[in-house]
């Protein structure tokens, strides 16, 4: 797929997580859905299941799986509440991320900002408007990235962090959080 992040290290991780996580009464959505695979591993597994990505060839790759596939940054646009958020985010940072003029949707999946956490921190500060009063969200973020920067974050937005996978490669450890909503 020509244009679309495709799946690594990182899908593969965070579709196990989701995959242990997911209830079938639970409603989902997968922010930045890239090729579809995490939707369409839990499609069939939960009651509801839409994606959500910038890229609009990513929309259409996750949309030819079957899935509700909807352009859109982040979550806006999104009135629904959901039970299970998921979201596999650009946290490189921007000195890491691809520099290609060719090839600016597979760049913006990369690229977090100077420190790797801005579309996270844009993330944090909106999710519990789209958050059911059960819901939960699986994050994954990088050693690049800070975690424990990223979980500050998230605990200045009201939610409670937990790591619940991890792998270690040569050149970073990948982790899944679990944030909740602290109140």
């Amino acid at each position: 797929m020509v244009n679309v992040y495709p799946p690594s290290e990182d899908t593969h991780l965070l579709m196990r997580a989701a995959i242990a996580e997911a209830r079938p009464d639970d409603s989902v959505i997968e922010i930045g859905c890239g090729s579809g695979m995490i939707s369409e591993s839990l499609a069939g597994r939960v009651r509801s299941i839409v994606a959500t990505d910038i890229n609009p060839h990513a929309v259409k790759a996750t949309a030819s799986l079957g899935i509700p596939a909807v352009r859109a940054d982040l979550f806006h646009g999104i009135s629904y509440k959901f039970d299970l958020i998921l979201f596999n985010p650009p946290y490189l940072p921007a000195e890491d991320a691809l520099d290609s003029e060719d090839d600016k949707w597979l760049s913006a999946a990369l690229d977090g900002g100077a420190d790797g956490r801005e579309v996270i921190a844009r993330f944090l500060k909106g999710v519990k408007d789209v958050m059911s009063p059960r819901g939960r969200i699986l994050l994954l973020i990088s050693s690049l990235t800070g975690p424990e920067e990223v979980m500050e974050l998230a605990q200045a937005s009201g939610l409670t962090t937990e790591i619940v996978a991890r792998e270690r490669y040569f050149f970073e450890e990948l982790y899944v959080l679990k944030l909740r909503s602290s109140v």
